[in-house]
């Protein structure tokens, strides 16, 4: 009785033994997954983190593409610059130019270096960016058995201009006339006539688009109209009589630097990177020595470039009268409004592709393929 009372009380102790060891092992599996899912969460918000840069950097990069090699540069430096803004948890990322490429088609193999891009005849039809985030090493802090002691995290994406639109948002509450012919691009076109040159007694091609007073035409011609519009018999819009110089010339000339009242301020209605009046947009685009003029407030590059609505000549009746829009044209600014109630203002007819405001709707209007907006593509 005694001997088997000794073995039982030593098979407990084996079994204790047992029961200790494998709880050891056990614990040092169940730490091992719980570290491994750490230190992979910490890779998924890095990987977020970069993938947020990449996105930001490459719709920043089509936002400057105009058609001209100098927009294949400012490209890049916005890239870059864009990429530098984001603090990937104080860790720096490495973002070389190289890392900006460019295509013609989303789906090219390979896209084609900044250099390539930025010759004349290729920059005319570049119209989507990749950007790929340089190898970010992320640190294991639990699992380096089995990860190891980190792992290099890598982003790409890619954006580029969407399909044409047939909805536009921005544009100016003033018309270009059409009189049957075709429109010529580099030729200037009327949009707002002097006293003289209306086209019916009392339109001066002024819309009323956002209001009939002088408030709505200076806001309206300093930052465009908060309201989108389609092309067609859907939309109609009152003229606005009267030649109301003054708001004419208040809110437009904020594109050339010029603020004659506190109505407009360059904090909401800021300048163009390049107040140079009498240039072409050629010139614009592809300035040479002494075609730029720096504004004195911070300026943004492309304010120059307005849509404005095209409406055929029958439209006008004397007085005020309802309108329709036929279709929406790019203009390029050329001068600012001079002084006195004269003087017709003019702007170049431009037909190159370039990036707007607003959207496409699949039942909506005919499609205007000269205007896109930017998107992420993958």
């Amino acid at each position: 009785m005694k001997n088997r009372s000794n073995k039982q009380a030593g098979n407990t102790k084996r079994e204790q033994g047992s029961i200790l060891a494998t709880s050891a092992i056990g614990m040092l599996a169940i730490l091992l997954a719980v570290g491994l899912g750490v230190d992979i969460s910490r890779f998924y918000l890095t990987k977020a983190e970069l993938q947020n840069a990449a996105d930001a950097a490459a719709l920043a990069a089509v936002s400057a593409l105009d058609t001209s090699p100098n927009g294949i540069h400012k490209a890049v430096d916005l890239a870059v610059a864009n990429m530098n803004k984001y603090d990937f948890r104080t860790t720096n990322v490495s973002f070389p130019r190289a890392n900006v490429v460019f295509a013609k088609n989303l789906n090219d193999d390979p896209y084609m270096s900044e250099t390539s891009a930025a010759v004349a005849t290729t920059a005319d039809d570049i119209r989507f960016v990749k950007v790929t985030t340089d190898p970010s090493a992320v640190p294991v802090s639990f699992a380096i058995s089995v990860l190891g002691n980190s792992q290099n995290q890598v982003t790409t994406a890619t954006a580029g201009f969407s399909v044409p639109l047939n909805r536009f948002c921005n544009f100016l509450p003033v018309s270009v006339i059409d009189y049957g012919t075709p429109m010529v691009p580099g030729q200037t076109y009327t949009f707002r006539a002097g006293p003289t040159g209306s086209v019916s007694p009392g339109n001066y091609q002024i819309l009323a688009v956002a209001g009939s007073g002088g408030q709505d035409v200076r806001v309206g011609l300093a930052a465009g109209v908060d309201k989108c519009a389609s092309p067609g018999e859907e939309y109609a819009v009152d003229t606005k009589t009267g030649v109301t110089a003054g708001a004419v010339r208040q809110g437009l000339n904020t594109r050339f630097d010029e603020y004659q009242t506190s109505q407009v301020n360059p904090g909401d209605m800021p300048p163009d990177a390049n107040i140079k009046e009498g240039i072409d947009h050629d010139t614009y685009i592809q300035p040479g020595t002494g075609d730029v003029q720096t504004p004195s407030h911070p300026g943004i590059a492309g304010r120059r470039i307005v849509v404005i609505p095209i409406i055929k000549a029958a439209e006008y009746d004397p007085g005020r009268n309802v309108v329709k829009f036929n279709r929406f044209g790019l203009f390029f600014l050329k001068t600012k409004v001079g002084s006195g109630n004269g003087g017709e203002m003019e702007a170049e007819y431009i037909d190159v592709p370039l990036l707007g405001q607003g959207g496409y709707d699949p039942n909506g209007a005919p499609t205007n393929g000269l205007m896109a907006v930017p998107v992420l593509y993958k």
